[in-house]
């Protein structure tokens, strides 16, 4: 079958919610070791059994969230709300158990309100900051108090107070840096991903109305090139003893053959709803693509040129036989004469290069060109490329178009070789 995605990586909720736990741990757990260090060394004061229960029931709280985790349902933007808020209610415990609105770590309370910002909608952003000030309004005047905070140290010009607002200060950045840029950096992403995945089905759209009227155009088709068959068939029984008028004829009646095998296969195609998919050799399937190229182009002269070694599998389909039969057509219109083609592989991907020596690719549209339908040749209608683009991207492929410094174009198509040949 056609090249998948890999599995879909953690939602980002998720992904916030884990690095949120993550931030938690380093938190409470510095939180932990100052409290310590206060009691054992500067001789707080401290309500220890109240203030050690609080840290212990976030590291419960962070302990059933990495469990949580583990589970295969996402995360939803309700429950890392929750997640915010529980942080706030255990910080604001935490410091009304440590001199409050005078604890140096208080300004603590704008990392919930600055991951809110950065990784949440504005009504959940406006929650968790009304929370946090209601919060920070309440340790003004709800606190026990800890003098030692601002105890001025030996051969210090600072106190206590001064000296662990910098160390909050430190640590808030080096989180809000580390964490919260990661938590911005997975909603571009996200955003990014979103916006690829409209422009995909907005190409589908475009290719199934393509498809619909492809199929009502070969239905319509089919009469006059009956006709012109007919009529060819006449005029070559008409023609003996004109040898030059009976090969153009001949041409003429080849070409319509080939235009009602496109249609009889196209309604093949349309019958079996999609084409069969197989494992092929890539040089055995380009060749076989060339063969078949050959027939129809009578006018180029073109190089082939394969790389040594065993050519690995690809997956194609007659889809895929098109779109690279439109490539050829568009390097033999721009100019049919010495047209080289390279087949060879790198990092699990098969390429092939083609290059023409017409005028190029004009800059104006080179960016555009797959995207839309939009041609690198005045008689052209642009579908070719959009289709062959649409194809291959179907298939985990690609095309890109280049001028070469030489002149000309360069086409380079990438395949991924097959899954069973990895």
């Amino acid at each position: 079958m056609p090249h998948t995605s890999p599995p879909i990586a953690l939602s980002t909720p998720n992904q916030n919610l884990v690095r949120l736990t993550m931030m938690r741990g380093i938190t409470w757990t510095g939180f932990l070791l100052v409290i310590i260090f206060g009691i054992n060394v500067l001789q707080f004061h401290l309500n220890v059994l109240w203030v050690i229960a609080c840290i212990m029931a976030m590291g419960l709280i962070n302990l059933l969230t990495w469990w949580r985790l583990g589970r295969r349902s996402a995360v939803s933007d309700q429950e890392y709300v929750l997640h915010l808020l529980l942080d706030i209610a255990g910080l604001t415990l935490l410091f009304c158990l440590t001199g409050g609105a005078t604890n140096p770590a208080i300004s603590y309370l704008l990392l919930p309100v600055t991951i809110a910002a950065a990784t949440l909608r504005w009504r959940s952003t406006l929650l968790i900051a009304s929370v946090a000030i209601l919060s920070y309004l309440m340790l003004m005047f709800c606190y026990i108090p800890v003098p030692e905070l601002s105890r001025q140290l030996p051969n210090l010009p600072f106190s206590l107070h001064v000296i662990g607002m910098g160390i909050t200060f430190l640590l808030s950045v080096v989180l809000l840096i580390f964490f919260v840029s990661k938590m911005a950096l997975a909603l571009r992403i996200r955003d990014r991903t979103l916006a690829r995945t409209r422009e995909a089905a907005l190409r589908s759209e475009q290719i199934l109305a393509v498809a619909s009227q492809a199929a009502g155009t070969a239905h319509e088709l089919g009469t006059p090139l009956s006709t012109i068959s007919v009529i060819v068939s006449d005029m070559l029984e008409d023609a003996d003893g004109q040898p030059q008028l009976q090969e153009d004829l001949q041409l003429v009646k080849q070409q319509v053959d080939t235009c009602k095998a496109h249609l009889r296969t196209l309604a093949d195609s349309a019958r079996r709803q999609a084409g069969s998919v197989e494992e092929i050799g890539a040089e055995e399937w380009f060749k076989r693509v060339i063969n078949r190229w050959t027939v129809m182009r009578h006018d180029m002269d073109f190089q082939l040129d394969v790389a040594r070694g065993r050519p690995p599998l690809i997956e194609v389909d007659a889809t895929l036989e098109q779109a690279m039969m439109n490539l050829l057509n568009n390097a033999a219109d721009a100019d049919p004469n010495n047209i080289e083609i390279q087949l060879y592989w790198e990092n699990q991907q098969v390429v092939f290069d083609i290059r023409d020596h017409g005028d190029g690719v004009p800059l104006e549209i080179a960016d555009q060109l797959g995207d839309t339908f939009i041609s690198t040749h005045s008689k052209g209608m642009g579908i070719g490329l959009f289709l062959t683009h649409s194809t291959l991207d179907r298939f985990g492929g690609s095309v890109r178009l280049y001028n070469h410094e030489g002149g000309g174009t360069l086409t380079e198509v990438r395949l991924p070789i097959a899954y069973s040949a990895q």
